[in-house]
């Protein structure tokens, strides 16, 4: 009996075992090189600091976004409209369209639906201008304010997430979980919860580098950590960079956060995810360059500090 059920043991385990190594295969497959990106609300801090509204001519701002080099475009929409007023100016442009950022609203079961079918609706009308990953950072209960989700609320929002990934890859289209800082206080257990609960067929990560590294009160071992965990579900990179924990104007390789070692690491566990640029600006940020200047930078740095994973 005893032999049997040792039997039993090891053969569930070889069977957990290929089937967490299957899952990763599959995550894996949906990593394709897109060119490196760069997000909108980017833009929208460096159009502010210089008395600008970015998008209150979409047309002209797209313009100047080309003139930073950058290739591919990551938008944040809220709305079916905003989808199909980008597309000809995509086209216009010569921009791709690999990836976009949408809110959603996942803790509450009598607003999840709306949240997840809002969600659906813009995926599929930006599908057809090439968008394969869906960014999405689940509401705060209240943005900016200091409350904690329950664990009610918990795991309402991470059945939410796994219903919309599921949605999305019925679709042929990659979920890929994002947080700023708030997911990381009271023990990370928000951040943690959505990557534990999901399926990793159906929920990705969108590794937001600096806002982990901010909401682990500027730890970059934290950075380091989270890597560890959940390298192998990473689609997406967004990359800050800052000095004394104050946003750069522009993206540097060294810094707070040891980039080479995160292209390192990344290297190492064969994770090649999509690059967007989100190299803002807060109010002690360095103002030396114009927007297009410091975008020129950010792309020429991403490209060299990156050059092992494109």
């Amino acid at each position: 009996m005893r032999s049997n059920r040792r039997q039993f043991l090891n053969s569930a385990l070889a069977l957990t075992t290929t089937a967490s190594l299957s899952s990763l295969q599959h995550v894996s497959a949906k990593k394709l090189h897109f060119p490196i990106s760069c997000n909108q609300y980017t833009w929208f801090t460096f159009f502010n600091r210089e008395g600008r509204e970015w998008g209150a001519n979409l047309d002209a701002s797209l313009a100047e976004y080309v003139k930073s080099g950058f290739q591919a475009f990551e938008p944040s929409f809220t709305n079916l409209e905003e989808v199909i007023k980008l597309g000809p100016l995509l086209k216009k442009y010569n921009l791709a369209l690999p990836s976009f950022y949408v809110n959603s609203t996942l803790h509450r079961a009598d607003e999840a639906q709306k949240s997840i079918d809002t969600v659906l609706a813009i995926a599929k009308a930006a599908q057809p201008l090439g968008a394969k990953i869906v960014v999405t950072n689940p509401s705060p209960i209240r943005w900016g304010g200091p409350e904690n989700k329950n664990d009610a609320e918990l795991t309402e929002q991470a059945r939410n997430l796994d219903r919309l990934g599921a949605a999305l890859r019925k679709i042929g289209m990659t979920l890929s979980y994002h947080t700023h800082d708030i997911e990381l206080r009271a023990g990370a257990r928000e951040f943690h919860h959505m990557l534990l609960a999901t399926d990793p067929e159906n929920v990705t990560f969108c590794m937001d580098v600096h806002w982990v590294y901010r909401g682990s009160g500027n730890s970059e071992l934290a950075v380091f950590d989270v890597l560890k965990l959940y390298g192998e579900r990473i689609t997406e990179l967004h990359l800050r960079q800052s000095k004394n924990g104050v946003w750069l104007e522009t993206f540097q390789p060294e810094g707070d956060i040891d980039y080479p070692r995160l292209v390192q690491e990344l290297k190492n566990k064969g994770v090649t995810p999509h690059l967007v640029v989100e190299q803002c600006l807060e109010e002690k940020s360095p103002h030396v360059l114009t927007t297009v200047e410091a975008h020129q930078r950010d792309l020429a740095a991403v490209k060299q500090t990156f050059r092992a994973l494109i």
